[in-house]
C-alpha cells in the first residue's frame, strides 16, 4: 500500500521561476508491513505527472485526498484508488462548528455515521485482527453503515443549497464516494490518509521557521534529509542515534552494502554506536 500526500514549499533562486511561485514537497509512504519506507521528493510542480512517475508500474492500493492530480490512479488497472475518510467528515465539523450551538442537525447526522466506521477501526486494532480479519469485519458490518450513509447523501443532495457548507460537505462525499468507500475491498488500506498527513507535518511546521529554500537543490537536500529521518522514525529509531550510526558506518561500507543502513532494514539493537562497544 502507497499513502500519497503533497504540500507546498517556496524557493528563491529557481531558473525560469519567480520567487514567489509555489514548488511542492511530495510524500509518498509505503513499503513492507512493520517496515515502512518514507520518500519526500521536491519537484517544482503540483502536477498529477509527478505521482504516475513514481506510482508507475505499482500495483496494489493508493490511497490519497481528493485532489484532481490524482483522478489517473481511478483508470489504472491493478490500483485500487482509496479515498480519505478524515477530509469527508472534516467538511462535516465545518458545518457543524458555523452552525455554533445550534440543536443537532444534518452535519451530526453524518458525524454520527462516519463515527460508527472509525469505531470498527479501532475495534480491528484494538484486537489486532488481521488483513484478512478486517476484510471480513468491513464487509459484514462497515459496508452496511456505508450504504446507509449513501442513500442519506443521496436525499440531502436534492434538499440542501449546493453552495452551502453543508451542501459542499455531502456533494465532496458523493463526488467521492467511488473512492471512499474502496477501503473495505482490501485489508491492507486505512480508512484515512492520515499516516502520511502525519509524517507531511514534521516539515509543514518546520516550514513555518526555515521559510524557503534558497536553491533547488536545497530542496533536494531537504528531501533526502526528511526521507532518511522520518523513515528512521517509523521504523521506531531514535533519529539522532540513527544519523551518529549512519555517518560512522557510511565510509568502511561497501557500496553494494549500503542499503542495509537505510532505517527500514535496521533495528533499536542494531545501533551500536563505537563507544558503547564493550572495551572501548
Amino acid at each position: 500500500m502507497v499513502n500519497v500526500d503533497e504540500t507546498p514549499v517556496q524557493v528563491l533562486n529557481e531558473p525560469g521561476r519567480s520567487a514567489s511561485q509555489k514548488s511542492y514537497m511530495w510524500v509518498f509512504r509505503g513499503g513492507l508491513p512493520g517496515k515502512p519506507i518514507i520518500v519526500y521528493q521536491y519537484h517544482p510542480t503540483r502536477s498529477g505527472g509527478v505521482a504516475k512517475l513514481f506510482l508507475n508500474e505499482y500495483q496494489g492500493v493508493v490511497q490519497t485526498d481528493g485532489y484532481v492530480g490524482y483522478d489517473f490512479l481511478d483508470k489504472w488497472q491493478d490500483i485500487i484508488h482509496v479515498g480519505c475518510w478524515a477530509h469527508a467528515r472534516r467538511m462535516f465539523i465545518n458545518v457543524k462548528k458555523a452552525g455554533g450551538r445550534k440543536k443537532t442537525g444534518s452535519a451530526d447526522v453524518a458525524i454520527s455515521m462516519i463515527r460508527r466506521l472509525y469505531a470498527l477501526e479501532k475495534i480491528a486494532s484494538k484486537n489486532e485482527l488481521s488483513t484478512e480479519e478486517i476484510y471480513e469485519m468491513r464487509q459484514t458490518q462497515a459496508k452496511p453503515i456505508l450504504d446507509e450513509f449513501k442513500a442519506w447523501l443521496n436525499k440531502r443532495k436534492d434538499q440542501v443549497p449546493p453552495k452551502s457548507l453543508l451542501g459542499k460537505a455531502v456533494n465532496y462525499s458523493l463526488n467521492q464516494w467511488h473512492r471512499l468507500e474502496n477501503y473495505i475491498k482490501d485489508g491492507h488500506a486505512g480508512i484515512d490518509n492520515n499516516l502520511v498527513e502525519n509524517t507531511i507535518r514534521p516539515f509543514a511546521v518546520g516550514r513555518k521557521n526555515w521559510l524557503f529554500s534558497g536553491t533547488p537543490e536545497g530542496a533536494q537536500a531537504s528531501a533526502l534529509l526528511f526521507s532518511l529521518i522520518e523513515t528512521a522514525k517509523a521504523n521506531k529509531l531514535e533519529p539522532y542515534r540513527y544519523l551518529r550510526y549512519l555517518f560512522e558506518k557510511i565510509p568502511t561500507t561497501p557500496t553494494a552494502d549500503l542499503p542495509d543502513l537505510l532505517p527500514n532494514n535496521l533495528t533499536p539493537e542494531k545501533l551500536i554506536l563505537p563507544d558503547e562497544v564493550s572495551g572501548v
